[in-house]
Parts: structure tokens; sequence; C-alpha cells
């Protein structure tokens, strides 16, 4: 073997090394959807191209929409429950939760086939300004005493956001310049993304008990949950033959985790026999079976609570993600 043909395999081996490394850099990475996030309290991320293949998607009835919101799909020609691929939201806690965004504001990145030229002409009907920021117009839109700020950043992906300045979808372009970057991303990303198990469909990190927060408490299913609305939580949904409902809490120390586990299981016990008398339908059904399956436990400042959950618990968790879509128009 010469030396040319010596130096042209080093170089081959090299390249293909640096590929093996980018590829694996690249699986440990955020999805790009929740790297364009701007800094917020929480962050929500939907993957809903498998969760259409296991819960056989077009076979389900479509849900029933608002008025409004069926006008604006019919308008743009986009069906999210068809065109929609990824969510990724991010959560803001308002100062004034009386304030016309209440108690959270969002900024979300959609991606999927959603873009092109009748969104744009409804965007340019119904914005009241635009913006140039980035290369990329900004339309704002009114909606019920708020300004819903619409972007599109890519041939496939929107990003829009109702907070009450326009900081938030600045940063989402220029996040956009470095969306190669595998681990770029905002802080909390940065902190707890490493806490999100491999291969997760949907996951969320951070205050994500804002939404379900009433008088500081966070409310799920009916159930007051012994958790505070600020609480740094660490959720996810995963498909291993089964849907695994994962979350975990980060406590400000292990005997407030002690407490925490216990009153958690007390919750679950008690919530247990409140739905045996419940009547029988196929959400009643789910919650008993989710329920069943339910464990707590407690890792030094750590809890954790897993379920295992019906496959047709799928079905609202597309819908779900697709819901998100309808309130970014909406609100």
């Amino acid at each position: 073997m010469n030396r040319r043909t010596r130096r042209t395999l080093w170089i081959v081996a090299a390249v293909l090394l640096m590929l093996a490394v980018a590829v694996f850099l690249r699986s440990k990475a955020p999805p790009e959807a929740a790297r364009l996030l701007p800094e917020s309290d929480g962050i929500v991320y939907f993957n809903l191209k498998p969760i259409r293949t296991f819960t056989h998607f077009k076979s389900l009835k479509p849900p029933q929409r608002v008025a409004e919101y069926q006008q604006f799909i019919d308008a743009v020609g986009i069906d999210p429950e068809r065109d929609l691929d990824q969510a990724a939201i991010a959560l803001h806690r308002m100062q004034d939760p009386n304030g016309p965004n209440g108690p959270v504001a969002y900024s979300m990145v959609l991606v999927g086939r959603l873009t092109g030229k009748r969104l744009n002409d409804w965007l340019d009907l119904h914005a009241t300004a635009r913006e140039s920021y980035a290369g990329h117009t900004v339309y704002s839109v009114p909606s019920e005493g708020r300004t819903v700020r619409v972007a599109q950043i890519g041939y496939d992906m929107i990003a829009i956001s109702n907070t009450p300045t326009p900081e938030q979808i600045h940063s989402m372009l220029d996040r956009h310049r470095t969306a190669a970057l595998p681990f770029a991303g905002s802080s909390l990303l940065a902190r707890h993304f490493h806490d999100v198990p491999l291969l997760s469909l949907a996951w969320g990190v951070g205050q994500i008990g804002l939404p379900f927060s009433e008088s500081g408490a966070i409310t799920v299913f009916g159930f007051k949950l012994p958790l505070e609305s600020n609480s740094t939580i660490i959720a996810s949904l995963r498909w291993t033959g089964s849907l695994h409902l994962r979350v975990e809490e980060i406590a400000p120390s292990e005997d407030k985790a002690t407490s925490q586990a216990a009153a958690l299981a007390t919750v679950v016990t008690l919530a247990r026999g409140f739905t045996l008398p419940l009547a029988e339908n196929s959400a009643n059904r789910d919650l008993r079976e989710l329920l069943k399956t339910a464990e707590v436990t407690q890792k030094r400042d750590r809890v954790v609570v897993t379920a295992v959950l019906p496959p047709s618990f799928l079905a609202g968790v597309e819908q779900g993600g697709s819901s998100g879509a309808e309130s970014g128009k909406q609100q």
C-alpha cells in the first residue's frame, strides 16, 4: 500500500468518524423545534407522527371545532390532525394573572405541512401590523384583547407567540439562525433535557404545571395534587409496546420529597376509590387503568410517579397537540 492510498484511507476514516460523532450528538440533542423556543418557565413537546401510527389516526372521527377555528382551517387548507407533525410550546408565567394573557402566555414552534401561500394570504388579510425581523415577516393578529405574532420560519415551520412584547418571537427567529447547532436552546432546555427518557413521544420540563394551576395548586382530572405550580417537573410519554407515563418532581429537599411522595401515594389510593363508581365509559375506563398501574417512588430529592396508559389515550394526546395549534391561532 503506497503513501497516497494510506493517506486517502486515513482521510476517509476521519470523515466517517466525524459523521458518526455528529449523528451521536444529534441523537442526544433536543428536537430542533424545542431548541428554537425562547427562555421560558416550562416547555412541552409533542412528536405527533408516531402517535398517529399507534392510534391508527385516519380511522378516528375528526374533533369538534369552534366555528371561527373551522373557518381558519377552510381558508388556509391546513388540517392540524393530519398536517401537524411536531409542536414545541414554551410556557411564560405572567406577572398579572388577571391580565389579557391570563396566568400563562405561550410561544410555540409548529412543524409540518403548514406553510404556504394560502396561510400567507390569510395573515396578510387579518394582520393589523407587520414587522420585518431577521429576514422574516412577523404578522400581528389581534384576538380577544391580545396580540398573536406569527412568522413562517421555514418551508415546514411556523413560530407563534401571544406574549405581551415581541421579544419572544424575535428570540425564536434569532435561534433559527443557529438551529444546526445540536445543543443550542434555552437555559431551561440545557438544564433538564438530559432528564427526559430517550425516544419519548411527548415530554415536558420546568414549570409545566402552570396551565393546570388553580390558586397555586395543580389540579389534574379534578384531583388536587400536593405540588406547587412552580415545581420543577420532568414528564414524559414513551412507547415500548405500551404507553409509559413518567412524572418526576425535583423537590427543594430530601425531607420535602419524602412528604410529597407520601401525599401523592395517598392521592393515588383515594383516586382509585373515587373512580370505581363512575359511569362505565371509555374515558372512565382509561382513568381507572391509569390509576391501577400508578406507582410513586422517591430517590433523594426527587419524587417519581409512573403509570401505564391505555393505547386509546394516544388519541387524546394527538388531539391535544392539534388543540395547541388551535389555541395558537385563537389567542
